[in-house]
């Protein structure tokens, strides 16, 4: 059990001292027609589903499906890629000896394109 629940004025006299110093809450004397207002006030159903589908709410959910479909495109279609200065660069510190290696892989492609294996559909 908390100490707090079963508190006598006794038990912490300073706390009840500053507590009994306050001033009582006064409310309004139109407290009660106010709150009656409020309520009827209250919005109906058909107002509620009629605010979700104004103007503000359509233009903000056009925004943001507008921003969704942007970032879709952007990420999955990046766009044309543009050789760069670094990319000649690179072409530029091919090793001779690997365009042997290309010339000879381009060989192989020919001759397998000739083969005889494909003539015979199965082993």
């Amino acid at each position: 059990m908390n100490r707090m629940d079963n508190m006598e004025p006794q038990d912490d006299k300073e706390l009840w001292d500053v507590l009994g110093r306050l001033p009582e809450p006064t409310l309004s004397p139109f407290f009660a027609r106010n709150i009656l207002r409020k309520i009827r006030d209250k919005p109906t159903h058909f107002e509620r589903v009629q605010n979700w589908f104004s103007v503000r709410t359509f233009v903000g959910g056009s925004a943001v499906v507008a921003v969704v479909a942007a970032l879709a495109l952007v990420t999955h279609y990046p766009g044309p890629r543009t050789t760069s200065s670094s990319d000649s660069d690179l072409v530029a510190k091919i090793d001779p000896q690997d365009y042997d290696v290309v010339a000879d892989l381009d060989e192989l492609v020919a001759w397998d394109e000739n083969s005889v294996w494909e003539d015979r559909p199965t082993l």
